[in-house]
């Protein structure tokens, strides 16, 4: 089975996770302080605060940002369940924005529309969060016009982005966000395992964010109440998480760090690949701006369902049946039980329904070989025709 996707692992990985292994700090030593600079280096950004998954990076980006009960967050409908769950940990209320069709992300059309009727209602969202499908980032510069306009903060939901480009800025500079957060799941671009980070340019967030994800506890004498008792004197001032990556982790992470440009390059290959064999068949594959360099984490096509005789879950299980791993990104947020006890409903968001009913993600890593992309093409135009 060729899967959907997988992690890239050299023997030089291997090694410097042995290294780590050899060392006297397994946890709490100094290679997560150096996997927080190196992103921050490829990325512009000012401050990196890793930790153990990029859920738990949303989370304490949305702590950072004061978010609690009685407030809103809105995020996009298609994305993976933690974006939307990351306000409900915080108490807080969870809307939607229906995606434009062509870029599968965010539309912006539909954001400002829904910012007016928010305004009239005093239903304003105190956080957006858009998510940048597949490593395509969102018109985030049309965002952040919005957010000035109507008083709300920004993370980007940059998971499958890291490495990409936007308007010449690296995704995770924070240019037009107040923070952005990654994802190192063994299918992103980059792996430590699990983890994840978040990263911004306000010094005073990218401190709540440390202190949230280690329990809430520090030893910096200026944050204390009064003088410690002795040098192993730490206090509580918040009520944190243990949210901390390993230095095994971040071993990886920096060893994978120094071929992202090689991994986004073959994956720009790969689609480029994809979108020649499969030009002429009745099939939409995202629409990539020139604004944008993405990432490429994901290949997504859309099936022009009213061309194809064959529904879109016989194509799904036919190549599957030939050994090819397609998969699905991602159901509907909205749809989901749990969120429909809340009151959604289908119909709420009738562009993410319509990109459910017609989406399939197409097998994409940087260790897949060019026999092997045409042997998914082919596949694909025989199980249509």
């Amino acid at each position: 089975m060729i899967p959907y996707g997988r992690q890239s692992i050299s023997e030089e990985d291997i090694k410097v996770v042995v290294d780590v292994l050899h060392s006297d700090y397994l946890t709490q030593g100094p290679v997560v302080p150096q996997f927080e600079e190196a992103v921050c280096m490829q990325t512009a950004s000012s401050y990196g605060v890793a930790v153990n998954s990029g859920t738990s990076a949303l989370h304490i980006a949305c702590l950072a940002l004061g978010l609690r009960a009685g407030d809103i967050l809105w995020t996009s409908p298609i994305t993976f369940v933690a974006t939307a769950n990351c306000a409900l940990y915080c108490g807080a209320t969870v809307d939607f924005v229906d995606i434009d069709p062509y870029t599968f992300n965010m539309s912006i059309a539909a954001l400002e529309t829904k910012l007016q009727q928010a305004k009239k209602t005093r239903t304003l969202p105190k956080i957006v969060i858009p998510v940048h499908l597949c490593g395509l980032s969102c018109d985030m510069e049309a965002i952040a016009g919005l957010s000035k306009k109507y008083g709300f903060r920004v993370i980007e939901d940059a998971c499958h982005a890291i490495g990409g480009r936007y308007k010449k800025h690296p995704i995770g500079s924070c240019q037009f966000s107040d923070i952005t957060v990654f994802s190192f799941h063994p299918v992103k671009i980059i792996t430590t395992a699990e983890g994840g980070m978040a990263v911004t340019n306000n010094k005073d967030l990218a401190v709540q964010m440390r202190l949230y994800r280690n329990h809430g506890i520090t030893r910096d004498l200026d944050q204390m109440t009064h003088s410690p008792d002795g040098p192993w004197y730490y206090q509580q001032i918040e009520l944190g998480y243990n949210y901390r990556m390993t230095d095994i982790q971040a071993a990886l992470g920096i060893s994978q760090l120094e071929k992202i440009n090689k991994f986004v390059k073959r994956r720009q290959a790969i689609a480029f690949q994809y979108n020649q064999l499969l030009s002429d068949l009745p099939l939409l594959p995202q629409f990539n701006p020139d604004t944008c360099y993405s990432s490429r984490h994901l290949y997504v096509i859309r099936i022009q369902t009213e061309k194809v005789k064959k529904a879109r879950l016989q194509i799904f299980q036919e190549m599957r049946d030939e050994g090819i791993g397609v998969n699905l990104h991602y159901i509907p947020v909205h749809t989901q039980p749990y969120y429909q006890e809340m009151g959604f409903k289908n119909g709420d968001f009738p562009e993410a329904e319509q990109y459910y009913a017609e989406a399939i993600s197409l097998p994409l890593y940087p260790d897949l070989k060019n026999e092997q992309v045409v042997h998914v093409a082919k596949t694909l135009r025989n199980v249509i025709n």
